[in-house]
């Protein structure tokens, strides 16, 4: 499949499909003409690594665990703290987008103009 095909199957651009593979998060073979040509399984591959990026993971951690993921043998104990260190991070942003969003409320109150009555 080549990289039009890969990206019309799953939505993500061909520029988004040479980024993960210069993560390491994708793999393609070259064409005589140096064209990637990815697996039938990339599909797959892409969907998945699109949603651990949905779920607030970077490229880095995904890297980390995707071999853990993909390949269910190789799933510890590790694979699952990992997750949920990932999930705590996530949780603390909340709290922390909650408390600005709060104070940010509390401002617009504060200083909230009522517009003047005619006459």
């Amino acid at each position: 499949m080549r990289i039009g095909d890969l990206s019309a199957a799953t939505g993500a651009s061909a520029r988004s499909l040479r980024y993960y593979e210069e993560q390491g998060l994708l793999a393609s073979a070259r064409t005589g003409g140096g064209q990637r040509v990815y697996p039938a399984d990339a599909v797959e591959r892409v969907t998945l690594i699109q949603s651990l990026l949905a779920a607030g993971l970077n490229s880095v951690t995904i890297a980390d665990v995707l071999p853990c993921i993909s390949d269910s043998s190789l799933r510890t104990p590790w694979l699952s703290s990992r997750l949920t260190a990932e999930l705590t991070r996530v949780e603390s942003q909340i709290e922390s987008l909650n408390r600005t969003r709060d104070i940010l409320a509390g401002l617009v109150e504060e200083y909230r103009v009522t517009p003047a009555a005619s006459v």
